[in-house]
């Protein structure tokens, strides 16, 4: 086992006034937590970081994560991530903790390096149809019996503009790495992961929200302009221990190529403290 250099950063809240209000100090309180979470797509894209260093474009293009969030960070935090590298396993694999400098670990993930497998099952074909997207206002109330299993969703949408996640994401999550700066720059990991939170919200009216596990597979990377399409399905919905969860496939595409397939878990709707 060999060890990647550790990756220190400062957490902050980059959703303080999404719709999304389990960000916000007063009504996290309520489910039990000290302030506002940190979003788990800007986690991912913490614990992405000494990975992208190390193996770059044989990770963003060939690699995969499972991720899960056990603990929150809050603004301010120190995080530190730790990677462990088995270079004898086929595909490489790598073990990943996120930690508070209390040695507190909020997060665990197991990624792969070069991995061309499709353990997360065969894409959907380009053709599927697919239903129409709701207005905001027209969309339907999140609960066991609207996750309908098996059931498509809207697809959504989204140009990337490598400039203004520049400023509104890379900035604010202090990412250093150049390969997603400039004119060849290339979509951010916490980017399209939070195109899946954004096929949920989409596509349901929620209230608080968290957002538990990903399990991501890259298979190719998004450029300046290109426009991603975010597809999916309902995989399951059920309740456990008071929370009730949605499980959903998706699939992210750009010019016609497979970008990514993310098996994205979330309470929906937590129980209050």
């Amino acid at each position: 086992m060999t060890h990647l250099p550790q990756y220190h950063v400062r957490a902050h809240n980059t959703a303080t006034e999404s719709e999304n209000k389990i960000h916000d100090d007063a009504v996290a309180t309520q489910y039990g937590f000290r302030g506002g979470l940190v979003p788990g797509v800007i986690v991912y894209g913490y614990m992405t970081a000494p990975v992208v260093e190390r193996y770059s474009l044989d990770w963003l293009q060939r690699g995969s994560m499972q991720v899960k969030f056990h603990q929150p960070f809050y603004e301010g935090d120190d995080v530190i991530v730790r990677a462990e590298v088995d270079a004898d396993s086929s595909p490489v694999k790598i073990a990943l903790t996120a930690a508070r400098a209390d040695e507190t670990i909020c997060a665990t993930g197991l990624a792969t390096v070069e991995d061309s497998s499709h353990w997360l099952g065969q894409p959907s074909p380009a053709t599927q149809a697919e239903p129409d997207l709701p207005s905001l206002d027209a969309r339907p109330l999140a609960s066991l019996d609207s996750f309908e299993p098996g059931s498509r969703i809207g697809s959504v949408r989204e140009t990337l503009d490598v400039k203004r996640c520049e400023t509104e994401l890379l900035d604010r999550i202090e990412e250093k790495l150049d390969i997603y700066r400039g004119a060849d720059g290339v979509a951010h990991p916490a980017f399209l992961l939070g195109l899946c939170n954004q096929s949920l919200v989409r596509n349901y009216r929620l209230g608080p929200w968290i957002h538990t596990a990903s399990e991501i597979k890259n298979w190719d990377v998004a450029h300046d302009k290109e426009e991603i399409a975010v597809s999916g399905l309902i995989r399951d919905a059920f309740e456990r221990k008071g929370h009730e969860f949605v499980i959903l496939d998706i699939q992210l595409t750009a010019g016609g190529r497979l970008i990514q397939q993310v098996r994205h878990s979330a309470i929906f709707r937590p129980r209050r403290v």
